[in-house]
């Protein structure tokens, strides 16, 4: 069988397209959304439930859907139901958003911080970490105390770690040495 990523790929280019000629960040929240419904666990049995028919499988999906949805979307949730590939959303919406990012120059910064982060220190963290990175951030900020201090980022495979944890760490290889 072949990769998720592989199947998901044609898709997210097609989807890219058509969102290129509209408003990107409308479809961007919209794959996003999409995702998520996609990705819920009784959708997903449903989906594979094969005494479900295409037509009530896209009915359900388009109904637990908050956003409206254009003739466009429409269509392609009807394109993924026939195909079978309605599981396959989340990947789709991964790829999808890789390729706006592609498009505006930027990349997703995971940033887990010691402490909770937000306002004026986020936005400077955010400038200087967008300086070192050479490229414009979309940030996501996670707590996680067990850092101690300091803060670890993640872009892309890039991995940017301040955090006293892995200072500790760093110091106990050495004298370990």
């Amino acid at each position: 069988m072949a990769e998720l990523a592989t199947i998901a790929r044609p898709y997210a280019e097609a989807l890219f397209r058509v969102a290129k000629a509209g408003s990107l960040s409308a479809w961007s929240d919209l794959v996003s959304e999409m995702a998520q419904v996609a990705a819920n666990p009784d959708l997903q049995a449903l989906a594979h439930n094969p005494s479900v028919s295409h037509d009530k499988l896209a009915e359900v999906f388009k109904a637990a859907l908050k956003t409206s949805l254009s003739v466009e979307a429409a269509n392609f949730i009807s394109t993924l139901v026939a195909n079978g590939r309605l599981t396959a959303l989340p990947e789709i919406a991964a790829q999808f958003h890789e390729l706006k990012n592609a498009q505006e120059g930027a990349a997703d910064a995971y940033i887990v911080s010691a402490f909770e982060l937000s306002g004026a220190p986020l936005k400077e963290l955010v400038a200087a970490l967008e300086k070192k990175f050479g490229r414009k951030l979309n940030p996501s900020v996670t707590v996680d105390n067990s850092l101690i201090g300091g803060v670890r980022v993640v872009v892309g495979d890039e991995v940017f770690d301040t955090s006293v944890r892995a200072k500790l760490q760093q110091l106990h290889v050495a004298l370990a040495a």
